[in-house]
């Protein structure tokens, strides 16, 4: 064996012997190098597959060089560490020009402390040979870095590594406080689930396969177990505070016991107790924020605005941790582990819950990043991630997961507790959710796809536990929005979703102030065939959309905003319910057209307003449809036409309809453009300025209950007929009747016909 080279002695140079303090070496003396030449001859060999082996020896210099140091080399790990420690001068730097090989990707330069007594780890530490196995006596080969490292400094260059030694190469980097980034240049096989708790790291796959074949086995009910988990240190810091006033919404002044505790910087988690009456899981408030003023004795300022009004007398719960900061896992494709086989529809026990796996999980973490990380066969979701605040999900991807049924498994990603998060970019494919955003606020969902959503999966949700303030923009995918229970409060406000295309789409929960814009539900033959959209009748404002089955609901009524459905366009299925029983609030329709409009049902009470709007029901008189069956207590239809079809008032209550500039042409098969069924109320209709053109024995207006009444001012009527019981109260004027058979037009002091001309 040939004893390394050290360093002449120079007078530019600093001692760097034995007897010399080695913790303050100059830069100069980490890295004494050979000259220019010398480091262009190194920096060739370590671009080739092989170095010639005379870069093993002193690097040679040219005569017209003038070094005033020289650079030693050793051609791999064996032998660097088969130099004899007691022949190595403390402080000599040697580039390594690979582990096993020369240019094998793991090249760098390494330096020896005589004095070091640290645990060799096969890569950044390495012990000489003589000093045993374990490095029993001081001497150690560090490695210099800038601060990225590489597995294959660890002799690692692919899934075939032996096992556990990928695991053991993660850990010694991770914990390593110098390295803030890993790259992992071939593929790795890991088979253990790893809890860190540092920050300031990025770890980048550069695009490799990473498999867990034999992994350990997890435990259960754990999306936490992933092969790196990042969490950071919750202490036993803590405060409850009784609320002394109202927590309105929008509100960054919160309530505590003793600000003293706190400093403008810190993290706190805060969660409110669960909400009187409701869900066991029922809280308004679950979030990790950070401290930004110190207001006064009992008030904090944080970097949260509430969502969510709580009344005097909740209890908010303080507590102080340490969050894990900056930790960013980028550019992996990952397998899961098998066995895939097991229950179809999340039977349990299933032991994949324990056996499978996935890469990444982030608990009270901040800023912590994941980018063009693709899972496959993935258990749990891909990306875990609960007390989460400020964050980054991009183009990243899930496909068939072993179950789309077992409840949390399947997901590209979930967050739990999450604020001012980004998800964008991102795939799904056969999966049961591609994002899931609980008790979340402040984020944003954008270019992301899921397909494969036939057998149970849709890829964009809420749990409805009082997520707030999110937005969805050109995403496409089935989506249902606070769905998961009552045992979370199914509740949601200010939800925003535009430019989306699914074909099952349901939003009809506690979910207040919801905006649609450009969303479009497209029936599909392999799920949902009606093309379902519902919405809840608590602020819902909807802009330039389309299905086929749609419905309003009404499950709340906190929103001071009109519902009002705009530009949009449905094709009803027959006889479907457009109007739900529960719904008392105003809903208004713009410029919206249906056709379909053939027995439509408006069941709820509340005022509902057409401005402007089409009705098609059939364009064939020999087939006519039916008309809406409406228990709305007051309906507006002001311009707009209805053709082929019809408003029929239930007469569960008394109600009023209004016709405005609005045309009505066609018949119905209940052989009349405006009627009444025979329920208990007593109807009015006031026809002003409409036109109504039909044919035959088709009534204009059909009123035989006997307590009704018609106003009709400056309508044109064609055609057809009246049927008005004879004690129906008829106030006409201004009106024209062209061919119209008054056979069933009353007569008395309770009728006032003026100025109207029939033809």
């Amino acid at each position: 064996m040939k004893t390394p080279l050290t360093a002449r002695e120079s007078a530019a140079a600093p001692d760097l012997s034995p007897d010399s303090d080695p913790t303050t070496p100059s830069r100069r003396g980490l890295l004494r190098v050979a000259g220019m030449g010398a480091l262009a001859a190194t920096a060739f060999a370590l671009s080739t597959s092989t170095a010639p082996a005379a870069l093993a020896a002193p690097l040679g210099l040219s005569k017209d060089s003038e070094p005033d140091d020289e650079l030693t080399v050793a051609t791999s790990v064996a032998q660097l560490v088969g130099w004899r420690a007691k022949k190595i001068d403390h402080g000599t730097v040697v580039r390594l020009l690979g582990h096993a090989t020369p240019g094998d990707g793991a090249a760098r330069l390494v330096r020896y402390d005589a004095k070091s007594t640290a645990t060799p780890n096969g890569g950044t530490v390495l012990a000489p040979q003589d000093l045993g196995a374990a490095g029993l006596g001081p001497g150690r080969w560090h490695t210099l870095h800038t601060g990225t490292a590489d597995f294959r400094w660890f002799g690692i260059f692919g899934a075939d590594a032996p096992t556990g030694s990928t695991d053991d190469a993660l850990d010694a980097l991770v914990n390593d406080p110098t390295v803030s980034r890993i790259e992992g240049h071939t593929e790795l096989n890991f088979v253990r689930r790893h809890t860190y708790a540092r920050s300031d790291l990025e770890l980048d796959f550069g695009g490799r396969t990473i498999t867990t074949e034999g992994i350990e086995r997890n435990a259960h009910d754990n999306p936490f177990g992933a092969v790196m988990f990042f969490q950071g240190t919750v202490t036993d810091v803590t405060q409850q505070r009784t609320l002394v006033e109202t927590m309105p919404d929008q509100r960054d002044v919160f309530e505590v016991a003793d600000s003293t505790a706190f400093a403008v910087g810190d993290w706190w988690t805060v969660q409110v107790d669960p909400r009187p009456g409701g869900g066991r899981d029922e809280r308004e408030l679950q979030r990790l924020v950070q401290v930004t003023e110190v207001v006064d004795a009992a008030h904090v300022r944080v970097n949260y605005r509430n969502g969510w009004e709580l009344a005097p007398g909740r209890v908010l719960e303080w507590r102080k941790v340490v969050p894990v900061e900056q930790v960013h896992v980028r550019n992996m494709t990952f397998v899961g582990a098998g066995p895939y086989d097991g229950p179809l529809d999340g039977e349990l026990p299933d032991d994949r819950e324990l056996s499978g796996s996935h890469p990444v999980a982030y608990e009270f973490a901040v800023r912590c990043d994941v980018s063009d990380v693709h899972g496959s066969r993935t258990w749990w979701p891909v990306i875990m991630r609960r007390w989460n605040t400020f964050f980054a999900t991009e183009r990243c991807s899930v496909a068939n997961p072993p179950t789309v049924f077992y409840g949390g498994a399947g997901y590209l990603t979930q967050q739990i507790y999450c604020l001012h998060g980004r998800v964008a970019d991102c795939r799904s494919h056969n999966a049961r959710h591609l994002n899931d955003l609980t008790a979340s606020a402040y984020c944003l969902v954008e270019n992301c796809h899921g397909d494969g959503d036939d057998q149970g999966g849709n890829p964009f949700t809420t749990h409805g536990q009082y997520e707030h303030d999110l937005v969805f923009q050109g995403n496409s995918g089935l989506m249902d929005i606070a769905n998961s229970g009552a045992q979370w409060g199914i509740s949601a406000k200010r939800i925003t979703v535009k430019q989306h295309v699914a074909s099952w789409f349901t939003v009809s929960t506690k979910i207040t102030d919801l905006t649609l814009e450009d969303v479009h539900v497209v029936a599909r033959s392999t799920f949902d065939q009606q093309g379902s959209l519902t919405v809840n009748a608590d602020g819902v404002q909807m802009r330039g959309c389309t299905a086929s089955f749609f419905a309003v609901a009404q499950r709340s009524n906190l929103s001071k905003r009109p519902n009002v459905i705009e530009d949009c366009h449905f094709s009803l299925p027959v006889a479907s319910v457009l109007h739900q029983t529960p719904v008392a609030n105003p809903v208004h329709f713009v410029r919206t057209s249906f056709t379909g409009f053939d027995g439509t049902i408006l069941r709820g009470a509340g005022p509902v307003t057409f401005t402007d709007c089409t009705f098609v029901g059939s364009t064939d008189e020999a087939s006519p449809a039916a008309p809406a069956l409406v228990g709305s207590a007051d309906v507006t239809i002001s311009g707009g036409t209805l053709t082929g079809t019809g408003i029929q008032l239930s007469g569960v209550r008394d109600q009023r309809l209004t016709v405005r500039g609005t045309e009505l042409s066609g018949t119905t098969t209940a052989g009349a453009l405006v009627s009444r069924a025979a329920g208990p109320g007593a109807v009015q209709v006031d026809l002003r300025g409409a036109t109504l053109a039909t044919s035959g024995t088709t009534a204009h207006v059909t009123l035989t209950s006997g307590a009704d009444a018609l106003t009709a001012v400056g309508t044109r009527f064609s055609g057809g007929r009246y049927d008005l019981a004879p004690a129906t109260r008829v106030l006409q004027s201004g009106c024209v009747e062209q061919g119209v058979d008054r056979t069933g037009f009353p007569e008395g002091d309770h009728v006032l016909v003026t100025d109207s001309l029939a033809l």
